[in-house]
C-alpha cells in the first residue's frame, strides 16, 4: 500500500482533476470557448503529467524486470493519447469527427489511469520502497511544472485526407 506524500498520491490526485475536467468538457456546449478552455486545460494537464510521469515513475520501475513489460505498455499508451489530443485539436469541435475522436480519447484516456490505478501502482509498491515512492514524488513534482510551462497545444491531424 502506497504511504502518505508518495509519487501514488500525486498521480492520484492529478488523475482525479482529469476525470473531473472530462466530465466538464461533456457537459459543456460544444464549440463554446468554455468547451475549447476545458479541452486546453485537460491537453495541456495530460501532457505535462504523462511526461513528468514518464521521467519520474516510468523511468525507474523500467528497471525492475517484473514490470518492464506493464511499463511499455503504459507508455505507448501515452503517445496514443498525445496523438488523438493533436488530432482533437485540429479537428472542429462542433464535428462529428471531433465527437467520435474525443469519444475514443476519453475511452482510452479512462482506460489507461484505470489500468493505472488498478495494475500499475499496486504491483509498483510491491518493489519499491517508502523511500523511492517519496523520491519519485519529488521528481514528478519538479518535473510536472517544468513540463506544464512547456506544453502546448500542438494540432496535428495524423492522418491527411
Amino acid at each position: 500500500m502506497a504511504h502518505a506524500n508518495t509519487i501514488f498520491d500525486s498521480l492520484i490526485a492529478d488523475h482525479r482533476k482529469h476525470r473531473a475536467l472530462l466530465e466538464q468538457i461533456d457537459a459543456a456546449e460544444a464549440g463554446s470557448t468554455h468547451h475549447r478552455a476545458l479541452f486546453e486545460e485537460f491537453t495541456l494537464e495530460v501532457k505535462a503529467h504523462a511526461a513528468a510521469e514518464e521521467q519520474a515513475f516510468y523511468s525507474t520501475i523500467m528497471r525492475k524486470p517484473t514490470l518492464t513489460e506493464e511499463t511499455r505498455h503504459s507508455v505507448s499508451e501515452h503517445k496514443e493519447i498525445e496523438d488523438l489530443l493533436n488530432e482533437l485539436a485540429a479537428t472542429d469541435p462542433k464535428s462529428d469527427e471531433w465527437e467520435d475522436s474525443y469519444a475514443e480519447l476519453r475511452h482510452q484516456y479512462l482506460h489507461h489511469i484505470d489500468e493505472e490505478e488498478e495494475d500499475v501502482f499496486p504491483a509498483a509498491t510491491e518493489v519499491l520502497s517508502e523511500e523511492d515512492e517519496r523520491h519519485m514524488r519529488s521528481v514528478f513534482e519538479r518535473r510536472k511544472a517544468i513540463e506544464k510551462d512547456e506544453a502546448e497545444i500542438t494540432p496535428e491531424k495524423e492522418h491527411q485526407e
